[in-house]
């Protein structure tokens, strides 16, 4: 098992080259598998007056519109092709979420691999129909969504020509951060369940636990905001992790892959050694003379497992002593 962690560097550049390309360098460094940027033009984006989310009038100063604040962050052409070549020299694979038709055609032109549907176009078919015309694997979130929403845009997406094979559902929840009590981790896999899809988790809360978790509970895509520093000015990078935590969560995520083993139960060849430490043998609970029938009161159980397993005890009831047994001794018969 692999799951694929993405690295969401997001619009945590602040506009910057310089900050974009050391995001990139500390995902690669992390051991990520992809670090994903947003491509858009807030003209195509947003109209002038669209106002700011809550956490975004929070975390962001001197823009009073959403238009004013991500007119900031946008990443021209000559800015994706240099951070493409930089994902390419520290190799850890580019992606980015475009955000409208024209951005997906522009990223395709790059070469991405991959098209990531963010939670807010769920509900925009002629977008989904762009999505599934490039024929590209669809990553999905669904912040935000029912699962009535999610199964809709499924359906655009398969008459659109693309296979729910090639369809992975990202559960998840547009707050940042998101409050534990409403991660509901559970419905990650009711949607696995209802919709036959391939499933995992796009996460906003503070920490690694919950990412973590996902994958025990059967996610293939991890995707996780980080940053440089939280306290840089942004919308994104309170909700995010530093570079030393995403490396944590990748860690901890890699383990889990190797925990979750292949599931038939069975003894490991590490604590094969000790099987005959920690189980138990048939033994004598007092001397034996020979000839004596074995019974409750003169036989015993104890450790080492090198006799007579206990699961015999019955057959060795009732059966005599063919030699003299001292307290303690391993049974024979």
């Amino acid at each position: 098992m692999h799951t694929l962690i993405i690295a969401e560097a997001g619009v945590n550049h602040n506009g910057n080259m310089d900050m974009a390309r050391q995001l990139i360098e500390a995902a690669a460094d992390s051991g990520a598998d992809m670090v994903k940027f947003q491509t858009f033009k807030a003209d195509r984006l947003v109209t002038p007056d669209a106002q700011k989310a809550d956490y975004q009038k929070v975390t962001t100063v001197g823009e009073d519109t959403q238009y004013q604040m991500l007119r900031k962050l946008e990443l021209s052409d000559i800015m994706h092709a240099g951070l493409i070549a930089h994902c390419q020299k520290v190799g850890i694979e580019f992606c980015s979420t475009g955000f409208d038709i024209q951005s997906l055609h522009d990223l395709v032109a790059m070469g991405v691999n991959v098209m990531k549907i963010p939670s807010g176009e769920i509900t925009n078919l002629p977008y989904l129909r762009a999505v599934a015309g490039f024929g590209l694997p669809v990553i999905l979130s669904t912040g935000m969504a029912t699962l009535g929403d999610v199964e809709a845009a499924l359906d655009v997406l398969e008459q659109a020509g693309i296979e729910r094979e090639q369809i992975t559902v990202l559960h998840c929840t547009t707050e940042y951060p998101t409050p534990m009590q409403d991660v509901n981790l559970q419905a990650m896999q009711s949607m696995g369940l209802a919709l036959g899809v391939e499933v995992g988790y796009s996460d906003h809360t503070v920490g690694i636990e919950v990412p973590t978790a996902a994958v025990a509970l059967g996610a293939t895509v991890i995707e996780k905001h980080f940053t440089l520093d939280k306290a840089l000015p942004g919308p994104d990078h309170q909700a995010s992790l530093e570079p030393d935590e995403l490396k944590a969560m990748v860690s901890a995520i890699r383990n889990i892959e190797h925990a979750l083993g292949d599931g038939i139960k069975r003894p490991t060849e590490t604590e094969r050694k000790n099987m005959q430490v920690a189980r138990k043998s048939v033994v004598a609970a007092r001397n034996i003379a020979a000839g004596e029938v074995f019974t409750e009161q003169n036989l015993t159980v104890k450790r080492p497992g090198i006799g007579i397993s206990p699961m015999f005890w019955d057959e060795v009831m009732g059966q005599m002593a063919k030699r003299d047994f001292t307290q303690d001794e391993l049974i024979e018969i």
